[in-house]
């Protein structure tokens, strides 16, 4: 009898093909840590986004894959780089003011000029947290918890301070030439002429009232170390002359004294974590291979990695938080469940997608496409299905079956602000259907007004209908009158493909077009048997009078 698990390591869906890497490199038994680590990377610099999301549930697919492949243990770190410096104010933050003084600047040559503080000791402009990256941090574990991710946070300033790192750190310190020399080349010649792997982490003045705050503080060298207490010599250095800015000065590189240039940081955090698999986008190609060469400088193994195509707005640009072009989570959970959003990450994750509002009506049908057919396929096909990755192998039932896009049009045609009017029309269509029995449904139908009150209706434009045209709906309208009020969907689309046929239309699909274009006020729509069954006879035939008539169907 085949079982799942040999199905599984057969199957082609992109997580089992992760998986199965991470079944090579563990050649099948369990690493002496225990279990194979998982890790994903947040910058708390901001709020969690859409980008949070994907990284964590792609990560969580593969998991879930290498789960049915094999018995071994699996753990996810979801890793904060709180201690990071403040490099720029988001602009949706409260007082902005206040944070301007512990953010970093850089010159017109892009060095940096005044360090920035890190994270996890610059106050919080909410006030309700001991820092804007506890604040942050708090955020992305309500974020991931929201969502039922399985995960363990690991905050950069706990693992630095505890002492956790103090190992590694000491090796870096013991290697830092080896290392220099590999990040060097990467560099410009004024950020090769003050590059250290280490960053230490001074009280210094920073801002107009002269306290003294913590700095990351970049342009210094180490002079000389006592690599075995974990110790250097530090001296600062003018980036555009390379002459001593102040005196040396000695300072420790454990302890959370230092943190780690971020690609140094990356790479230690695989070696001292034992990393197995992370994942990153394409704008970080170049940075995982110099990660690669780090690790294994400071004698461990590079994580298996998946580079994923970064998210372009509607105008093929990439999205960026500072531009705020695109789409953010909080804008696609107004509109869509989250399953949807889930099923857009699973698609294709080394293409390039755009990402903004009108992709939101196909990722829903998309997954409630995938639903149904799930019920259907055995378990090779299942495993296949997005749904399996989407829910972990136990997809919810949605028995109703309706589309979001016919959502949409009857709404539009309802002129519904309200989920009961839509029911109305549901009951009468689906009389087992119920918001208590298809709960997935009664969302869907809340999300489907807001979305057509948002986005469709705003846009709409009716048309009155050609001498030829009007001749065919008169038709459609006869021929509908023969029809019983509860007439089969596909009884009813029949009907409305013969009234096409005989009159002089290009081609149906032309047809179909015109009756959305005059009916419905758009190019595009539902399939006209199942929207007029929904929507029902009586009423499909007072709309289509009503454009015979001449009236406003946008009033």
């Amino acid at each position: 009898m085949t079982t799942t698990r040999d199905l599984a390591l057969k199957a082609k869906a992109w997580p089992f093909e992760e998986a199965r890497k991470l079944i090579g490199r563990v050649e099948g038994k369990s690493p002496d840590k225990g279990y194979v680590l998982f890790e994903t990377g947040y910058g708390p610099s901001g709020l969690p986004h859409i980008g949070t999301f994907g990284e964590v549930a792609r990560t969580t697919m593969v998991r879930h894959a290498f789960a049915a492949m094999s018995d071994i243990p699996t753990r996810l770190f979801a890793f904060s780089d709180d201690m990071d410096g403040l490099r720029k104010v988001p602009d949706n933050l409260p007082n902005q003011e206040m944070l301007e003084h512990y953010v970093e600047q850089k010159d017109n040559k892009g060095l940096v000029a005044r360090f920035g503080t890190p994270l996890t000791s610059v106050p919080d402009p909410f006030g309700t947290h001991e820092s804007f990256g506890h604040h942050n941090n708090a955020r992305l574990r309500g974020f991931l918890d929201e969502f039922g991710f399985d995960y363990e946070f690991m905050s950069a300033t706990e693992c630095y301070r505890s002492g956790r790192f103090d190992d590694v750190l000491v090796r870096v310190l013991k290697l830092r030439e080896q290392i220099a020399d590999v990040v060097k080349p990467t560099l410009g010649e004024q950020r090769r002429r003050t590059y250290c792997p280490f960053l230490p982490i001074v009280e210094r003045d920073l801002g107009p009232d002269g306290k003294p705050r913590l700095q990351v503080m970049h342009h210094a060298v180490i002079l000389e170390a006592d690599e075995n207490q974990g110790v250097a010599v530090f001296q600062q250095l003018d980036p555009d002359t390379g002459k001593s800015v102040g005196d040396p000065f000695e300072h420790s590189v454990i302890a959370g004294a230092c943190k780690l240039q971020w690609r140094v940081d990356w790479a230690m955090r695989w070696y001292a974590l034992d990393v197995d698999y992370e994942m990153s986008g394409k704008d970080l190609i170049d940075s995982v291979k110099l990660g690669g060469r780090i690790c294994r400088i400071l004698g461990g193994r590079p994580p298996e990695n998946l580079t994923y195509e970064l998210f372009l707005d509607e105008n093929g640009e990439k999205i960026s938080k500072s531009r705020g072009n695109g789409l953010t989570m909080e804008e696609w959970l107004a509109y869509a469940p989250p399953d949807s959003l889930a099923l857009f990450m699973f698609q294709k994750p080394k293409s390039g997608k755009r990402l903004y509002f009108d992709v939101i009506p196909r990722a829903v049908d998309d997954w409630l496409t995938f639903l149904g057919k799930y019920e259907e396929e055995d378990a090779e096909k299942r495993l296949a299905n997005p749904a399996w990755h989407i829910h972990a192998g136990k997809p919810p039932r949605e028995a109703a079956h309706l589309s979001f896009n016919v959502l949409l049009n009857l709404a539009g045609v309802a002129n519904a602000d309200d989920k009961a009017v839509l029911w109305g029309f549901i009951a009468r269509y689906a009389p087992t259907a119920s918001p208590v029995t298809d709960p997935i449904l009664d969302s869907l139908v809340g999300y489907a007004i807001r979305y057509y009150q948002d986005f469709v209706k705003p846009k709409k434009q009716y048309r009155t209908p050609t001498d030829m045209e009007r001749g065919a709906l008169e038709d459609l309208v006869a021929e509908l009158e023969k029809l019983p009020k509860d007439a089969a969907a596909e009884d009813i689309q029949t009907q409305v493909y013969e009234v096409g046929k005989r009159h002089d239309f290009e081609s149906l699909r032309h047809w179909f077009k015109a009756c959305y274009e005059i009916l419905l006020g758009q190019e595009q729509g539902p399939r006209l048997g199942s929207f007029i069954a929904l929507y029902g006879v009586e009423e499909t035939l007072t709309l289509i009078r009503r454009a015979l008539a001449g009236e406003d169907l946008a009033a």
